[in-house]
């Protein structure tokens, strides 16, 4: 069945193609971008005709093909401009700044896939009809199935995925000082920059933008600000230089459900995965699944404070002021914010949840929360926590928060079993020994069942 579809898009007047190229206007299929007094408009028609995709170069970064494409690099690659051209663009659809981003920058933009639901941007570069190219970095540590996505995308959309692959004596190294799985132990910093992050910087060498599958829903801690498009703030481009690199987030203000609604109505190869309950998709070893009550992306590096929950390819979102007082509170919070603020959840002091630990018969049963007002899983629990409280107002048991950050952190983890925040606790009524929450399944009818099991 043929589908066809009209998308009009103006660009800034200060862009004109040469007096040399007035009549002889690109066309892509039956793309057609004509000058317009007022600016350029790009009419689109789909002809469903095959997109040219660029074959990867032998060398070790993502170089442009050759020499004789003329790639559209306009002024509005300047940071003011971007800024101005995301304002622009925030309330356009992830087609229209696809089209805007591949139209720019031509064979010195490629997309970044993942092997996740960022499938999306492939099949919305398609629609545009334009030429596009699409990179990917092997850590050796991917799933299988992540393996079979790649196959499957590649045969569905007729192209060639360009591999980028870390340093195998970088990655040998790293193995034999520290073993296969030394992230567990002391972070997963340093086995991201050696296979991610170095690889990336290398392909990005060869770009003068790229285009990524950040939406702001996916990591509230992290991602709730970023832009349609941006400077990159922390990778260069092939010209070298702060500001050579512009980075596109074409689904920024797209929420996962409506890219799941799209994938499933564009009938397009998705990672098998996901039907098992994995969001976030990385390496095997720092995935799992997410449960009911969970935000997509505790199901990577689980084992970690939320704030680090970045491998190291999006370290511009982590924002220096919001890093707060360098013990993990961020300044607006360390400064008052508080959360789980309800008449019926009481707030504990240091000296209150030592008393607490240290009572062997206590008069009522308690029921605390270890959380840092700055991590946005404490954040996406807060209702169901004070839902609980509102459910167990007089029956006999107390419900508290302690907040556990900053200089408290070290005595939580000692005296209290803090892993990860939040950790959630149950102080029987005669028995001095604190019981730790098992699960990670934060919901109201989860946590209710823990408190009944105990009392």
């Amino acid at each position: 069945m043929a589908l066809a579809f009209t998308c009009s898009i103006s660009t800034p007047s200060s862009f004109k193609f040469p007096p040399s190229d007035r009549n002889n206007i690109p066309q892509i299929g039956s793309i057609t971008i004509s000058e317009r007094p007022n600016g350029a408009a790009v009419n689109i028609r789909q002809s469903f005709a095959k997109p040219v995709n660029a074959q990867p170069p032998r060398k070790d970064s993502l170089l442009p093909l050759a020499a004789a494409a003329t790639t559209m690099v306009p002024s509005e690659t300047k940071d003011q401009d971007l800024q101005r051209i995301a304002t622009d663009l925030d309330n356009a659809s992830p087609l229209e700044i696809m089209d805007r981003a591949l139209a720019s920058f031509g064979h010195d933009i490629a997309i970044a896939f993942s092997g996740a639901e960022d499938v999306a941007l492939i099949e919305y570069a398609k629609l545009t009809g334009r030429p596009f190219r699409v990179f990917s970095l092997d850590t050796g540590r991917l799933n299988p199935e992540t393996y079979q996505l790649f196959d499957a995308v590649e045969k569905h959309y007729g192209i060639r995925i360009e591999y980028m692959f870390p340093d195998a004596v970088e990655v040998q190294a790293l193995v034999r000082n520290k073993g296969l799985f030394s992230f567990y132990e002391d972070g997963h910093q340093e086995c991201c920059r050696v296979r991610k992050v170095r690889p990336l910087r290398r392909a990005l060498k060869g770009l003068r933008a790229w285009i990524t599958g950040q939406r702001k829903d996916q990591s509230p801690g992290t991602r709730s600000e970023i832009p349609v498009v941006q400077v990159d703030p922390v990778f260069e481009g092939m010209d070298g230089g702060i500001g050579s690199l512009v980075k596109w987030n074409p689904v920024a203000n797209v929420k996962g459900n409506e890219i799941w609604n799209f994938l499933r109505t564009m009938d397009v190869p998705v990672n098998s995965l996901h039907s098992k309950g994995y969001v976030s998709i990385g390496c095997e070893p720092c995935t799992r699944p997410v449960l009911p009550g969970q935000h997509e992306r505790e199901g990577r590096w689980w084992w970690e404070d939320a704030k680090a929950k970045e491998c190291g390819l999006h370290k511009g979102n982590l924002k220096q002021q919001d890093e707060g007082n360098g013990n993990g509170v961020s300044q607006s919070h360390a400064n008052g914010a508080d959360i789980f603020n309800s008449q019926n959840v009481v707030s504990l002091s240091r000296t209150g949840i030592e008393n607490l630990g240290k009572l062997e018969d206590r008069k009522e049963a308690w029921l605390v929360v270890l959380y840092a007002p700055w991590c946005p899983y404490c954040q996406a629990m807060e209702e169901s926590y004070v839902e609980l409280a509102q459910r167990l107002e007089g029956s006999g048991l107390k419900v508290g928060k302690f907040r556990a950050d900053g200089e408290q952190k070290e005595f939580a983890r000692r005296e209290l079993e803090l892993g990860s925040f939040p950790t959630v606790i149950f102080f029987p009524k005669h028995s001095s020994r604190p019981i730790k929450y098992p699960s990670e399944n934060r919901d109201v009818d989860s946590l209710m069942a823990f408190v009944n099991a105990l009392r």
